[in-house]
Protein backbone atom coordinates (compact mmCIF):
# COMPACT_ATOMS: atom_id res chain seq x y z
CA UNK A 1 0.00 0.00 0.00
CA UNK A 2 3.07 2.53 0.69
CA UNK A 3 4.29 1.84 -2.44
CA UNK A 4 1.11 2.18 -4.26
CA UNK A 5 0.51 5.68 -2.19
CA UNK A 6 4.01 6.70 -2.75
CA UNK A 7 3.30 6.02 -6.64
CA UNK A 8 0.16 8.21 -6.80
CA UNK A 9 1.90 11.25 -5.12
CA UNK A 10 5.06 10.97 -7.18
CA UNK A 11 4.44 10.19 -10.44
CA UNK A 12 2.37 11.20 -13.02
CA UNK A 13 0.35 8.30 -12.12
CA UNK A 14 -3.08 8.87 -14.35
CA UNK A 15 -1.08 9.21 -17.72
CA UNK A 16 0.78 5.85 -17.08
CA UNK A 17 -2.38 4.35 -16.45
CA UNK A 18 -3.77 5.80 -19.32
CA UNK A 19 -1.24 4.87 -21.71
CA UNK A 20 -1.27 1.23 -20.05
CA UNK A 21 -4.79 0.97 -21.13
CA UNK A 22 -4.92 2.25 -24.55
CA UNK A 23 -1.59 0.28 -24.99
CA UNK A 24 -3.25 -3.32 -23.43
CA UNK A 25 -6.46 -2.28 -25.93
CA UNK A 26 -4.16 -1.79 -29.27
CA UNK A 27 -2.53 -5.67 -28.05
CA UNK A 28 -5.47 -6.78 -28.23
CA UNK A 29 -6.43 -5.89 -31.23
CA UNK A 30 -3.68 -6.75 -32.84
CA UNK A 31 -4.19 -10.27 -31.45
CA UNK A 32 -7.28 -10.82 -32.78
CA UNK A 33 -7.02 -8.34 -36.03
CA UNK A 34 -6.88 -11.36 -38.21
CA UNK A 35 -8.75 -10.08 -41.68
CA UNK A 36 -11.86 -8.57 -39.49
CA UNK A 37 -10.59 -4.78 -40.14
CA UNK A 38 -13.05 -2.50 -40.02
CA UNK A 39 -15.08 -4.78 -38.43
CA UNK A 40 -13.41 -5.01 -35.95
CA UNK A 41 -13.11 -2.17 -35.35
CA UNK A 42 -16.84 -1.26 -35.38
CA UNK A 43 -17.26 -4.12 -33.10
CA UNK A 44 -14.64 -3.04 -30.91
CA UNK A 45 -16.31 1.03 -30.07
CA UNK A 46 -15.32 2.65 -32.98
CA UNK A 47 -17.58 5.87 -33.93
CA UNK A 48 -20.52 5.31 -35.70
CA UNK A 49 -23.04 7.50 -36.42
CA UNK A 50 -25.58 5.61 -36.99
CA UNK A 51 -24.79 3.41 -33.70
CA UNK A 52 -25.01 6.25 -31.95
CA UNK A 53 -28.50 7.04 -33.12
CA UNK A 54 -29.09 3.60 -32.28
CA UNK A 55 -28.48 4.11 -28.41
CA UNK A 56 -24.89 2.87 -28.44
CA UNK A 57 -23.74 6.63 -26.92
CA UNK A 58 -20.35 4.68 -25.49
CA UNK A 59 -19.30 5.12 -29.12
CA UNK A 60 -18.57 8.77 -28.14
CA UNK A 61 -15.63 7.24 -25.34
CA UNK A 62 -14.49 3.63 -26.82
CA UNK A 63 -12.85 5.51 -29.89
CA UNK A 64 -10.43 6.74 -28.24
CA UNK A 65 -8.73 4.01 -26.69
CA UNK A 66 -8.81 2.11 -30.70
CA UNK A 67 -5.59 2.72 -33.43
CA UNK A 68 -5.54 1.72 -36.84
CA UNK A 69 -2.21 0.18 -36.98
CA UNK A 70 1.43 0.90 -35.59
CA UNK A 71 2.37 4.20 -36.17
CA UNK A 72 -1.20 5.62 -35.15
CA UNK A 73 -0.68 4.30 -31.83
CA UNK A 74 3.08 4.78 -31.50
CA UNK A 75 2.32 8.65 -32.33
CA UNK A 76 -0.20 9.06 -29.85
CA UNK A 77 1.45 7.12 -27.18
CA UNK A 78 4.53 9.78 -27.92
CA UNK A 79 1.84 12.92 -26.82
CA UNK A 80 -0.25 11.02 -24.37
CA UNK A 81 2.83 10.23 -22.37
CA UNK A 82 5.07 14.20 -22.74
CA UNK A 83 1.84 15.97 -22.66
CA UNK A 84 -0.13 14.03 -19.76
CA UNK A 85 3.39 14.62 -18.05
CA UNK A 86 2.93 17.97 -18.10
CA UNK A 87 -0.44 18.63 -17.68
CA UNK A 88 -0.71 16.41 -14.80
CA UNK A 89 2.20 17.83 -13.05
CA UNK A 90 0.09 21.15 -14.13
CA UNK A 91 -3.39 20.30 -13.12
CA UNK A 92 -3.00 17.29 -10.74
CA UNK A 93 -4.76 13.92 -10.75
CA UNK A 94 -8.31 14.03 -11.69
CA UNK A 95 -8.16 17.49 -13.27
CA UNK A 96 -5.98 15.21 -15.78
CA UNK A 97 -7.92 12.72 -16.18
CA UNK A 98 -11.21 14.76 -16.52
CA UNK A 99 -9.62 17.36 -19.30
CA UNK A 100 -8.48 13.99 -21.18
CA UNK A 101 -11.77 12.03 -21.05
CA UNK A 102 -14.33 15.23 -21.46
CA UNK A 103 -11.72 17.13 -24.09
CA UNK A 104 -11.81 13.61 -25.94
CA UNK A 105 -15.44 13.02 -25.76
CA UNK A 106 -15.82 16.93 -27.26
CA UNK A 107 -13.62 16.20 -29.87
CA UNK A 108 -16.05 12.56 -31.08
CA UNK A 109 -19.03 14.82 -30.31
CA UNK A 110 -18.01 17.28 -33.15
CA UNK A 111 -17.18 14.67 -35.60
CA UNK A 112 -20.36 13.05 -34.85
CA UNK A 113 -22.22 16.14 -35.77
CA UNK A 114 -19.40 17.41 -39.05
CA UNK A 115 -18.68 14.04 -40.07
CA UNK A 116 -20.46 10.66 -41.01
CA UNK A 117 -17.21 8.65 -41.24
CA UNK A 118 -16.57 5.62 -38.84
CA UNK A 119 -13.27 6.81 -36.69
CA UNK A 120 -10.62 5.94 -34.11
CA UNK A 121 -8.03 7.14 -32.27
CA UNK A 122 -7.17 9.06 -28.89
CA UNK A 123 -6.12 12.11 -31.39
CA UNK A 124 -9.18 13.96 -29.80
CA UNK A 125 -7.88 13.18 -26.31
CA UNK A 126 -4.46 14.30 -27.34
CA UNK A 127 -5.58 17.48 -28.78
CA UNK A 128 -7.65 18.21 -25.46
CA UNK A 129 -4.23 18.16 -23.73
CA UNK A 130 -2.94 20.50 -26.06
CA UNK A 131 -5.92 22.59 -25.26
CA UNK A 132 -5.62 22.60 -21.84
CA UNK A 133 -2.31 23.85 -21.81
CA UNK A 134 -3.00 26.84 -24.40
CA UNK A 135 -5.50 27.53 -21.62
CA UNK A 136 -2.46 28.20 -18.97
CA UNK A 137 -1.04 29.92 -21.54
CA UNK A 138 -3.66 32.36 -22.17
CA UNK A 139 -4.46 32.35 -17.96
CA UNK A 140 -1.13 33.27 -16.96
CA UNK A 141 0.55 34.98 -20.14
CA UNK A 142 2.63 37.01 -17.84
CA UNK A 143 4.84 34.18 -16.77
CA UNK A 144 8.00 34.11 -18.87
CA UNK A 145 8.68 30.60 -18.83
CA UNK A 146 5.00 29.26 -19.77
CA UNK A 147 4.30 32.17 -22.33
CA UNK A 148 7.86 30.63 -23.97
CA UNK A 149 6.11 26.95 -23.73
CA UNK A 150 2.46 28.06 -24.89
CA UNK A 151 3.80 29.47 -28.05
CA UNK A 152 5.58 26.72 -29.10
CA UNK A 153 2.41 24.41 -27.83
CA UNK A 154 0.67 26.84 -30.41
CA UNK A 155 3.06 26.82 -33.65
CA UNK A 156 2.96 22.73 -32.99
CA UNK A 157 -0.95 22.47 -32.97
CA UNK A 158 -1.42 24.72 -35.70
CA UNK A 159 0.78 22.41 -37.42
CA UNK A 160 -1.05 19.47 -37.07
CA UNK A 161 -4.69 20.94 -37.63
CA UNK A 162 -2.13 22.32 -41.30
CA UNK A 163 -1.52 18.56 -41.91
CA UNK A 164 -4.85 17.44 -41.08
CA UNK A 165 -6.20 19.86 -43.74
CA UNK A 166 -3.71 18.02 -46.33
CA UNK A 167 -4.24 14.21 -45.20
CA UNK A 168 -6.80 11.47 -46.04
CA UNK A 169 -8.32 9.49 -43.56
CA UNK A 170 -7.95 11.88 -40.74
CA UNK A 171 -10.83 12.77 -38.56
CA UNK A 172 -10.06 16.67 -38.38
CA UNK A 173 -13.08 17.43 -37.36
CA UNK A 174 -12.54 15.43 -33.63
CA UNK A 175 -9.47 16.73 -33.61
CA UNK A 176 -10.66 20.51 -33.53
CA UNK A 177 -13.34 19.15 -31.12
CA UNK A 178 -10.65 17.96 -28.75
CA UNK A 179 -8.74 21.00 -29.11
CA UNK A 180 -11.69 23.35 -28.06
CA UNK A 181 -13.00 20.89 -25.52
CA UNK A 182 -9.61 20.60 -23.62
CA UNK A 183 -9.43 24.27 -23.65
CA UNK A 184 -12.95 24.92 -22.34
CA UNK A 185 -12.58 22.09 -19.50
CA UNK A 186 -9.44 23.17 -17.90
CA UNK A 187 -10.85 26.56 -18.06
CA UNK A 188 -13.87 25.15 -15.76
CA UNK A 189 -11.52 22.58 -13.50
CA UNK A 190 -8.92 25.44 -12.80
CA UNK A 191 -5.24 25.25 -12.05
CA UNK A 192 -4.94 25.23 -8.56
CA UNK A 193 -1.25 24.47 -8.64
CA UNK A 194 -0.40 27.09 -11.13
CA UNK A 195 -2.50 30.21 -9.56
CA UNK A 196 -6.64 31.45 -9.74
CA UNK A 197 -8.55 31.96 -12.84
CA UNK A 198 -11.51 34.65 -12.85
CA UNK A 199 -15.06 32.97 -11.89
CA UNK A 200 -16.29 34.58 -14.81
CA UNK A 201 -14.54 32.52 -17.08
CA UNK A 202 -14.91 29.14 -15.19
CA UNK A 203 -18.77 29.74 -15.82
CA UNK A 204 -18.46 30.70 -18.89
CA UNK A 205 -16.56 28.31 -20.17
CA UNK A 206 -18.81 25.90 -18.54
CA UNK A 207 -22.03 27.03 -20.18
CA UNK A 208 -20.30 27.20 -23.32
CA UNK A 209 -19.03 23.35 -23.40
CA UNK A 210 -22.25 22.24 -22.19
CA UNK A 211 -24.16 24.63 -24.78
CA UNK A 212 -21.98 23.16 -27.66
CA UNK A 213 -22.54 19.56 -26.47
CA UNK A 214 -26.29 19.95 -26.46
CA UNK A 215 -26.36 21.60 -29.93
CA UNK A 216 -23.66 19.43 -32.04
CA UNK A 217 -25.57 15.96 -30.43
CA UNK A 218 -28.65 17.17 -31.82
CA UNK A 219 -26.95 18.13 -35.07
CA UNK A 220 -25.28 14.96 -34.87
CA UNK A 221 -28.95 12.93 -34.10
CA UNK A 222 -30.44 14.67 -36.84
CA UNK A 223 -27.68 14.27 -39.39
CA UNK A 224 -27.52 10.28 -38.46
CA UNK A 225 -31.40 10.09 -39.40
CA UNK A 226 -31.20 12.18 -42.58
CA UNK A 227 -28.73 10.11 -44.10
CA UNK A 228 -30.75 6.99 -43.44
Amino acid sequence: MRTIKRWWQTEAAVTQIILAVTVGVFLIEWLFMGDAGILLFNSLGAKNNQAIVAGQWWRLITPMFLHMGLSHIALNAVVIYFMGIQIEAMFGHWRMFLIYMIGGISGNVLSFALSNDQSVGASTACFALFGAFLMVGESFWENPVIRQLSGRFLLLTVMNLVFDMFSTGIDIWGHVGGLAGGFLIAYTLGVPRIGKISNVKRIVATVVLVVAWLALLKMGFTNAKLTV
